[in-house]
């Protein structure tokens, strides 16, 4: 693998340097001036239409910025990733989470290995065991038919499947509900299984290496849950407890040999690959609680939806390319205009849960100090992901948005067509109030992009003492991301979208968006930590004197 291009020391950067340095950002001035200026700057992409128009970004800028992915070799790049080439330098793997939504004629060589025909023998055991779960073939132990499917993963294991399963609500099977355990917390598995019946209770155990120690410490506080609860059903004289393990649990994951150990038969594991990562997994095996939820029909229009975005962003041109322009803006902003975060506002409640699935994706992908060549990185990387669904957050953060110090880009996202199309009689009339909420979305971004002035402010009649208080600078950038509705395949396209906006950020700052070692250091010190929070002496001597001081307190307040 060839070393990375320093950006820094590209023309397009010190371009870019220069403009920066005189950037004086005027949308109510750019839109007067130019009324092709929204049609210039809106993209299809898919099924999603994109408004970039609102973006601080003027002729000279996206023209540079286009010139730097060429000259760092972000399409190169692209297509070294779409062909299985090892691009994942420090574990020295092909990175295909695209192969995993690759049609079944496709042909894709891996080290070797037909990964298409790889990854559609597994999609149809997962699609089989899914429709037995939902048509009741598969029942429990005792006979009855499964009505509650707990997954069992952390990180890119739960993440995933539990944003996508809320976000597909409308197309769940009505008889069956899926809750997901992630969290060490003693409270997350008790609170998750509170309620549940352990005859009608399915466990799918989401470890690729099934030894994750929060996934395999829920799996087996699950599991004894299991036995007890059957056992007080029938009892214990009576269960079967081989039995009862292999029908109530099933795994995905590749470490057959641990799989087995824990008592489910390694027929009913569901395998994936080592050029998956976790964050890029919900469409693979990873995603079998959403099979069970949504079905396989609908699970294979999602994937339909990732790959129509990965054909955009493999064959389209630069210059129309809506993930590499979107990548390309995040840059400008976090190193040129200096945004520290990045905010997405769904204005769509199924998607509550969007922000926090690309939280990992981006800052894990993209937290990083050091280039894939191991030499330092040479500018500023990743931003900090945040948000809430409207119209929640504009009664929490908006206001910092809207006047603070700091400069936020934004992506808004709507749908024009609601989940739920609801009416609400008032005074006379009925109103849509999918129009009522889309009227905040629109509202939104022409308030942040053109604000308020003083004349403005004085013309309503504002004592002048209060006016400054009342002024919206505008200039706040944002994208506007809308589709028809929030189906599965554009759930799935819009996956993909942020998949590849952080590909095309990372091949810039010259790094590798696939490996996650900062993940370890804290794992491993916690296991060097628990005999020293469990009384030996040794262990806690060896810790930091902050360390100690706040074991000691645990110790002397644990009841």
């Amino acid at each position: 693998m060839t070393a990375p291009v320093d950006p820094t020391a590209t023309k397009a950067w010190s371009r870019l340097t220069e403009l920066a340095a005189g950037f004086e950002p005027d949308l109510r001035g750019w839109f007067a001036a130019d009324p092709d200026r929204v049609s210039r700057l809106s993209f299809g992409a898919a099924d999603l239409h994109v408004d970039l128009s609102k973006g601080l970004v003027d002729d000279a800028v996206l023209s540079t910025l286009l010139g730097l992915a060429e000259e760092v070799g972000v399409a190169e790049r692209r297509d070294a990733m779409f062909r299985g080439d090892h691009i994942n330098v420090t574990e020295d793997r092909a990175v295909l989470h695209t192969a995993l939504r690759l049609p079944p004629d496709a042909t894709l060589d891996v080290d070797g290995q037909d990964a298409v025909a790889d990854v559609h023998d597994v999609l149809r055991r997962v699609y089989d065991f899914a429709e037995r779960v939902r048509s009741g073939t598969w029942t429990g132990v005792t006979g009855e038919r499964i009505s509650t499917v707990v997954n069992i993963g952390i990180g890119g294991s739960d993440l995933g499947p539990v944003m996508a399963y809320e976000a597909l609500a409308p197309y769940r099977h009505p008889e069956i509900e899926c809750r997901f355990i992630s969290n060490i917390d003693p409270t997350d598995a008790a609170t998750k299984l509170a309620g549940l019946d352990p005859a009608t209770t399915l466990f799918i155990v989401s470890s690729k290496t099934f030894g994750t120690l929060e996934t395999l410490t829920n799996a087996r506080l699950c599991k004894a849950w299991l036995l007890d609860g059957l056992g007080q059903e029938v009892g214990h004289s009576d269960v079967d407890q081989k039995a009862a393990i292999e029908k109530h649990f099933v795994a995905v994951s590749t470490a057959l040999d641990k799989v087995a150990a824990f008592g489910i038969d390694p027929a009913n594991a569901f395998g994936f690959w080592d050029w998956v990562g976790g964050r890029y997994s919900v469409d693979s095996a990873i995603g079998t609680s959403l099979v069970v939820a949504i079905g396989p029909e609908r699970f294979a229009d999602f994937l339909a939806g990732m790959h129509a975005m990965d054909e955009h962003f493999r064959t389209t041109e630069l210059a129309a390319n809506v993930p590499v322009l979107m990548g390309l803006l995040n840059v400008w902003y976090a190193d040129f205009l200096g945004a520290e975060t990045h905010a997405v506002l769904p204005y769509s409640q199924l998607l509550h849960r969007f922000p926090a699935y690309l939280q990992q994706l981006t800052m894990e992908s993209n937290g990083k100090g050091v280039r894939w060549d191991g030499s330092p990185v040479t500018t500023k990387t990743g931003e900090v992901f945040w948000g809430e669904p409207g119209t929640n957050g504009q009664h929490a953060f908006y206001q910092l948005i809207h006047q603070g110090t700091r400069l936020i880009p934004a992506d808004f996202i709507a749908f024009a067509n609601p989940a739920y199309p609801l009416k609400d009689a008032h005074d006379g009339q009925s109103i849509d109030v999918h129009e009522l909420f889309l009227a905040n979305f629109f509202a939104q971004t022409r308030a942040l992009a053109f604000g308020k002035t003083a004349d403005e402010v004085r013309a309503e009649g504002t004592p002048e003492a209060i006016v400054p208080a009342r002024v919206f600078t505008g200039n706040r950038p944002t994208a506007s991301i809308m589709a028809p509705a929030l189906t599965p395949s554009v759930l799935g396209q819009l996956i993909a979208l942020y998949e590849h906006i952080t590909f095309t950020q990372g091949v810039v700052w010259g790094i590798d968006s696939f490996d996650q070692w900062g993940v370890e250091l804290g794992k491993q010190l916690a296991l060097q930590v628990t005999p020293a929070i469990s009384g030996d002496e040794e262990a806690l001597g060896a810790q930091d004197a902050s360390t100690q001081a706040l074991i000691d307190y645990y110790r002397q307040h644990r009841t």
